[in-house]
């Protein structure tokens, strides 16, 4: 081995070793490896520079901003309360939610689907009186187990695309070519988390909390008349298992009677009357059926989609105190929208409009965007506060978001467009459409997990470059007896060891090249260790490092590092197993 592949060595064993001991940043220690072998000589400016340029790097780019653009309109959101209901186990939880993840994630990026899941599940938890560490596991996995069944489903298989194609080593796959070795990986994955899986993962919970928010707000919604409310009983109806918010009383016709019983049936127009947490007050504004109240004096000048949520708490001076909010006419005071009212604690019983400002009220409103700068000094208000993690979604374009995901689907799916021009092509189609501003899109976009993937590229290309990919590949078959299916497998236990101790792109990026000159060599096809190498690459179950959904469950979960070792071995050896056979039957070496 030359002193350029050695050093090439080196370097990335350095990095491997950082990322495993370190707290640094994958993409800081992978980066400042492609920046040493630059320094030194070893690979050009623009085999440095290779990576950022790479088709299936920037299509995962492009991806980015359109999962931004259905969480932007509640479109998924909306999805996970309708599919989540009510579950009678664990069980039949962990089916619940892993059948619609592994769908969403077979067709949109794992990172945006498992964070919408994540507060949802532990609502969800909460309610049923359900250990999240029971769930969140499984949310993972089965991110994960979908992603493998489509070209889109995870980065990886991108990345793995975009480097066949940059070394014409075969044809461009198809969207749905993985689904060949991955929905049978899904399949088992799916049965061994819900027949065994489920004994492994770990209580964590050490009780539930009993400790509620005083600061419960009342608000008014309105039954929309031939809406899908109508003529169902309060028990019926999707905002009947809200956690944390409950529904008091019903104004219909000029009278308030009792939400009592719950067998009651609703009328178009009744008006309901909800006390509950700030939450879940703001999540029954996207059910359907239900609107706000659609009075003059409540009407903002302003769009939905471009107001804001501010708290704001009554000062003795405010010249509404002792009056009701629509006497008062707040809207054309302070052109701002009460959403609700919170009371210390006190359940107000009454239509919004109806209630007297008292000193220390907390209001949660709908404003315009100048609003907090405009009254934050005022006397009116002891605080004047933005709910900055939380936007109101576009929800009257969530079927435009949908239609434009499917429309980018079945543009690749059929080869009418490559991935990467339909990708792009999406991600325009949200930004001109108004499903989402420049702004959003541009913050959508995870430049840190791009900077791993090109500079993971760079080192890759290092690899070949310098010989060093070659000299493993003669090491691998080797140990491998000259076998091709003896290599195969070694090329997906040498990836899901990458895989654990790294994450998965820099992974596929380092074996790949690896793979390619043991084909070469060999003479077989080099479409069964490009398949190999996306499904080993995504199959990192026993640690919490090694891939991004992992880490985001790890704390909501309470999890332990070997919490993850315990249920993931076993699934990674059946992985293991699944492929190894399977792929060769698939595409003959």
């Amino acid at each position: 081995m030359s002193i350029p592949a050695i050093a090439t060595v080196l370097v990335i064993l350095i990095c491997m070793t950082l990322l495993v001991t370190s707290n640094i940043s994958a993409d800081i220690v992978l980066f400042g490896g492609l920046i040493l072998l630059l320094i030194t000589g070893i690979i050009t400016p623009s085999q440095a520079l290779a990576g950022f340029s790479n088709e299936g790097m920037l299509t995962i780019a492009a991806l980015y901003v359109v999962a931004a653009g259905l969480q932007e309109t509640g479109a998924v959101q909306h999805l996970t309360s309708f599919l989540m209901g009510q579950p009678k186990g664990i069980a039949m939880a962990q089916w619940r939610i892993m059948s619609p993840v592994m769908v969403m994630s077979a067709f949109m990026n794992n990172t945006p689907v498992v964070a919408s899941f994540i507060p949802a599940l532990q609502d969800w938890a909460r309610k049923n009186r359900f250990p999240v560490s029971k769930l969140l596991i499984p949310l993972s996995y089965a991110a994960i187990l979908g992603g493998t069944c489509t070209l889109i489903g995870t980065s990886t298989n991108l990345i793995v695309n975009g480097m066949m194609i940059e070394n014409a080593a075969t044809d461009p796959i198809n969207i749905f070519t993985p689904a060949w070795i991955g929905l049978p990986v899904a399949i088992v994955g799916f049965l061994y988390i819900l027949i065994v899986g489920r004994w492994l993962i770990p209580d964590r919970s050490a009780g539930f909390d009993t400790f509620e928010d005083p600061k419960e707000y009342t608000i008014e919604m309105i039954v929309e008349e031939e809406g899908p409310l109508v003529g169902k009983t309060i028990e019926e109806c999707e905002f009947f298992e809200i956690p944390n918010v409950f529904l008091i009383d019903i104004y219909r016709e000029g009278e308030m009677i009792s939400a009592k019983p719950v067998s009651r049936r609703l009328r178009g127009g009744d008006r309901l009357i909800f006390v509950g947490l700030a939450e879940s007050i703001l999540d029954m504004q996207q059910f359907s059926g239900l609107q706000l109240p659609g009075d003059a004096v409540f009407d903002l000048d302003t769009p939905r989609s471009e107001s804001r949520l501010v708290e704001v708490v009554v000062s003795p001076t405010h010249p509404m105190v002792g009056m009701t909010i629509k006497q008062g006419r707040f809207r054309q005071r302070y052109d701002a929208f009460v959403l609700a009212v919170a009371r210390n604690g006190e359940r107000i019983r009454k239509r919004v409009g109806d209630i007297y400002l008292h000193t220390g009220d907390v209001l949660l409103l709908e404003t315009p965007e100048e609003f907090v700068e405009q009254q934050k000094h005022k006397r009116d208000w002891y605080l004047v506060s933005p709910i900055t993690d939380y936007s109101l979604p576009k929800v009257e374009k969530a079927g435009l978001a949908w239609g434009i995901l499917l429309t980018m689907v079945g543009l690749a799916a059929f080869n009418v467009l490559s991935m990467f021009t339909a990708a792009v092509l999406a991600c325009g189609a949200m930004l001109f459409s108004g499903v989402m501003d420049i702004d959003t899109a541009r913050d959508s976009i995870d430049l840190q997990v791009l900077l791993v993937i090109a500079s993971a590229l760079g080192l890759g290309s290092a690899l070949q470059t310098t010989g060093a990919a070659e000299t493993i590949a003669t090491a691998v078959m080797g140990a491998a007896g000259g076998s091709p299916y003896l290599s195969l497998a070694a090329t997906f236990l040498l990836t899901m060891v990458l895989t654990e101790m790294m994450t998965n792109n820099a992974a596929a990026v380092l074996v790949f090249p690896i793979a390619l000159s043991v084909s070469i060599s060999l003479g077989t096809n080099f479409l069964p260790y490009a398949m190999t190498i996306m499904v080993a690459a995504s199959a990192s179950f026993s640690t919490p490092i090694g891939y991004q959904t992992n880490l985001m469950v790890y704390g909501p979960g309470g999890y332990k590092f070997t919490d993850f070792m315990k249920v993931g071995l076993p699934l990674n050896l059946l992985v293991f197993i699944i492929t190894v056979i399977m792929v060769p039957l698939i595409w003959p070496l």
